[in-house]
């Protein structure tokens, strides 16, 4: 794994694309993402006000049906430090809200969750995702688990 750039959360245009999914969740069209990104409702830990954020599903665990998402702009995304702050939030995967209490996993648990969604999804893992997010990879396990421990990872865990 080589860090390729410095990146930085997208501005403009860009960030409009990037936001384009919220308003389809919006207008009752989220199912046709499947279980592939979640729409993340938080509370600002500053200013106190709901915030919307989506996010690609790294991986779904069917058993206890939660869901982990990287941050891909570090943990200085707003968002992830929003979760941090305030755990307790609501997601959308689909048509299901979920009421659900975000938890940090460790830098291992970051890489294998990469490494078996790199397994998974190996062309955006290779080629779109690491270069969105500044890295370069080989397309091996190794290299996938490296990148894995240098992102931030958060588990969605259901509230009963």
């Amino acid at each position: 794994m080589q860090i390729v750039k410095n990146v930085h959360p997208p501005t403009g245009l860009t960030r409009l694309l990037f936001r384009v999914p919220i308003y389809l969740y919006r207008a009752g069209l989220g199912p046709i993402f499947g279980q592939r990104l979640l729409l993340l409702r938080h509370v600002g830990r500053v200013s106190g006000k709901q915030r919307q954020t989506i996010l690609e599903v790294a991986e779904h665990d069917p058993a206890d049906d939660s869901f982990v998402v990287a941050s891909g702009w570090g943990p200085t995304a707003a968002w992830y430090r929003n979760v941090v702050h305030m755990p307790e939030v609501t997601i959308q995967v689909g048509q299901r809200t979920i009421p659900v209490t975000a938890v940090q996993l460790t830098k291992d648990e970051g890489a294998e969750t990469f490494a078996r969604y790199g397994m998974k999804h190996r062309r955006a893992a290779k080629y779109l995702l690491p270069r969105v997010l500044g890295f370069s990879v080989d397309g091996s396990e190794a290299d996938f688990q490296a990148v894995g421990r240098h992102l931030p990872f958060i588990r969605f865990v259901p509230r009963p």
